[in-house]
């Protein structure tokens, strides 16, 4: 999938390429940090539109601007370790494109400008509030409470009788346990049932899945992380034996436009180049949010699409 935070039958979200990964810098251009969670080919899309983002804002990578990026690969414990990394090399910018990353530069340095892309900024205690981030950490939220539920309703009403939906949360992502919180009152408010499965690493997606066939599940939603979006084939596949990413045979996605937002971290990061603190620059929040449906996943499904709900779709995949 390419640029949101996803649902239903597995949902999570984004992509990229490095400008150029370990970069050889210059110490008279300006040198940004980039710190992903996933990897490079899952983040062909967000990181590629910060990459863009900054051309059309003028800068030429080896010329006027250098970038020095590390992908977590999906495994959160190697955050602090490559933060540490840019940190040591004296970035004159961070971007963390992840939560655990934006929490993990605010512990390593309270002098780097911080761009984030994360979820629940002021109650991870990233920013003291949106509109006065206070501190060296701005950028972007893209956490949203009626989302959550938004995602649970568009489940129920595609697939008749749901009753039991499976959720894949990752106990490493401090802001999942917000995220739980907020699907189990929505869950509630739908008559369903969740059956919580926690994923710390690549090698829990089998027993996670094997747990969810034996608690017969009928749906999986999967809560943004970067392990979900690193592996999404993976998960695909094994979600293929219930039967998120619509792109990759998922069925349902609804959520932020993820491309926008790392977008406009660029947009952010020119500004700290330019001089702006970052206490000084308010938070932004999603201004876009996509429903995209699989028309080919939900015929294999036996479901049928309402006419209003392809109506309302941002894209539908055939």
């Amino acid at each position: 999938m390419k640029r949101r935070d996803f649902i239903a039958l597995l949902g999570s979200a984004t992509a990229a390429w490095p400008l150029s990964a370990g970069a050889q810098t210059s110490p008279k251009i300006p040198q940004v940090g980039f710190i992903g969670g996933a990897n490079p080919a899952s983040a062909e899309h967000t990181f590629g539109a910060f990459q863009q983002r900054l051309r059309e804002l003028g800068y030429v990578e080896g010329q006027s601007i250098a970038l020095e990026v590390r992908w977590a690969e999906g495994r959160m414990e190697r955050i602090p370790e490559l933060v540490a990394e840019l940190v040591d090399l004296k970035m004159d910018v961070l971007v963390a494109g992840v939560s655990p990353a934006a929490l993990a530069a605010s512990k390593a340095t309270r002098t780097i400008p911080i761009v984030m892309v994360a979820a629940d900024p002021v109650g991870l205690g990233l920013v003291a509030s949106l509109a006065r981030p206070g501190g060296n950490v701005t950028g972007l939220s893209y956490f949203n409470e009626a989302i959550v539920g938004k995602r649970l309703e568009l489940l129920k009403e595609l697939v008749r009788g749901l009753t039991r939906a499976a959720v894949l949360r990752n106990p490493m992502q401090a802001v999942h346990a917000t995220f739980w919180h907020e699907t189990e009152l929505a869950a509630r408010k739908l008559g369903l049932t969740l059956q919580p499965l926690d994923v710390r690493a690549p090698e829990d997606f089998e027993v996670a899945f094997a747990a969810a066939i034996r608690g017969n599940a009928q749906a999986l939603v999967a809560l943004d992380d970067a392990l979900t979006v690193a592996y999404r084939p993976r998960i695909v596949t094994l979600a293929a034996r219930l039967r998120e990413f619509p792109d990759d045979g998922g069925l349902i996605s609804y959520g932020p436009n993820f491309t926008d937002l790392f977008r406009r971290a660029a947009t952010y990061v020119d500004k700290m180049l330019k001089g702006a603190k970052p206490a000084d620059l308010p938070v932004e929040q999603p201004t876009k949010f996509e429903l995209v449906i699989n028309r080919k996943t939900a015929n294999a499904l036996g479901l049928t699409l309402p006419p209003t709900l392809l109506a309302s779709a941002d894209e539908v995949i055939e």
